[in-house]
């Protein structure tokens, strides 16, 4: 999937070995783009954004899975008659998703923090144990989902994605060879938005209480929010000075992350993403020059 400056597009491999494209326009909602200019809370928009979209195209590429094309109206059928126990079930994956996380990457490391209190009883202590255990949990589980053949297929299209991106920005022409010889790994990744708000959350918790545990777990579900904006901040600021030679190392840990979210891709799925770029630039130069009949004179 790419995402341009007016829509998105994912393009699948179906079984017949042909390629679809699915795109998903972006719709101009005035309060949300004077949302997203305001900084820390554009980041928490820009999350809730793409977590929408996504969820689209996921649906679209899951639905299509192993299906053959002569069979779509099937699914198309099946998606009228559901749409709404498909927004219900979204819904409800979201809330689950976001208790489930909240459980273990938040209650959990606190609570293991909060044993460790009689070695290290600091304030500051407190919250690196906590930042470091945060840490090994987002390591192995990434590490423990990408070794499923499902997730480790979804890491090779995520990663033929970073080598088309690299590839267009050093000029070359998207062929499977010249984007086989680029690197997986970007610095504009949500990957490292994710290493960024445990690194981040460790620094911002430094300024609330660490102690008794139910103030400091209610600190850290308030906080939320602050800790998700304030990390899309600070991955804007590395992608700006990732060609300053004293400050690129800023956003090395989010590249280290990415050999966990990415895997090197087979040449077929290299050819998906370069087709769902290309698709994406087609997309994107007709929003930006659209026929002369559909221009208003």
């Amino acid at each position: 999937m790419f995402g341009g400056r007016h829509t998105s597009v994912t393009a699948i491999r179906r079984i017949d070995d042909s390629i679809d494209f699915y795109e998903v326009p972006k719709k101009n909602r005035p309060v949300l783009q004077k949302l997203k200019k305001i900084p820390f809370i554009r980041g928490v928009v820009a999350i809730v954004e793409a977590s929408g979209n996504g969820t689209k195209h996921l649906n679209f590429s899951s639905d299509r899975y192993e299906v053959h094309p002569d069979d779509d109206h099937t699914i198309e059928t099946a998606e009228q008659s559901s749409k709404i126990t498909m927004i219900l079930g979204v819904a409800a994956i979201g809330i689950i998703s976001f208790l489930f996380s909240t459980l273990i990457f938040t209650a959990v490391p606190a609570a293991i923090a909060e044993f460790f209190r009689p070695v290290f009883p600091g304030h500051v202590a407190q919250n690196l144990i906590e930042g470091v255990i945060k840490l090994i949990f987002l390591l192995t589980y990434i590490y423990l989902i990408s070794m499923t053949p499902l997730i480790k297929r979804v890491f090779q299209y995520h990663g033929a994605e970073h080598k088309v991106i690299n590839t267009f920005e050093n000029g070359k022409e998207l062929t499977v060879e010249n984007v086989q010889a680029h690197s997986r790994l970007h610095f504009r990744c949500g990957s490292s938005y994710i290493l960024l708000t445990v690194i981040v959350g460790v620094f911002l918790y430094l300024a609330v209480p660490s102690d008794p545990l139910w103030e400091r777990l209610l600190y850290r579900i308030l906080l939320i929010p602050v800790v998700l904006g304030a990390s899309y901040e600070v991955l804007q600021l590395t992608n700006k000075v990732r060609e300053i030679p004293f400050l690129k190392w800023l956003g090395y840990p989010g590249l280290w992350l990415q050999l966990l979210t990415t895997k090197e891709p087979k040449n077929d799925q290299v050819e998906v993403a370069i087709a769902s770029f290309n698709e994406l630039k087609k997309r994107e130069d007709e929003f930006e020059n659209p026929p002369a009949e559909d221009r208003i004179v």
